[in-house]
């Protein structure tokens, strides 16, 4: 498996991976044209080729990024991909000099054998005033927002 940043040629399948967990209300959907603007924040699992999982680290303001949109292709759940895509984005955001990584999230536990740690989404201002406020579910959200530091 290859863990690496993603690349335009890869765009499809990231949408396909991304939108396949939104049709199923685990994550919100991303448009082409979304990922396409935001490629440089992606990491992608690749085998034999094909890419396999993805994440996005978006970085919010100098002391937060967050983690966005991780998606593993069901044949290949549970084999620690999510895991090792999950810590290059954490690599990621220690190597620009960004100390916390959030993600808002509808599995709480995978990210806490991570060492993310749950908090009040109100503790994660510039979060809220950044997304949040433009989101579908931003009176209904369901999600839980972990946080861990980078090092």
């Amino acid at each position: 498996m290859n863990i690496r940043t993603a690349k335009t040629s890869d765009v499809e399948a990231i949408c396909r991976l991304i939108n396949s967990y939104a049709e199923r209300d685990r994550m919100l959907f991303r448009s082409k044209a979304d990922v396409f603007e935001n490629l440089q924040t992606f990491i992608v699992a690749e085998i034999d080729g094909a890419v396999v999982g993805c994440c996005a680290l978006e970085v919010i303001w100098a002391d937060l990024a967050e983690i966005k949109s991780l998606a593993i292709e069901q044949a290949y759940k549970k084999k620690g991909i999510g895991r090792q895509i999950v810590t290059a984005a954490i690599e990621q955001a220690g190597r620009l000099g960004v100390p916390r990584v959030l993600a808002l999230t509808l599995e709480p536990d995978f990210f806490g054998k991570l060492g993310f740690h749950a908090v009040e989404k109100k503790t994660l201002p510039m979060k809220v005033w950044s997304d949040c406020a433009r989101c579908p579910k931003q009176d209904h959200c369901d999600e839980v927002a972990v946080l861990r530091l980078t090092s």
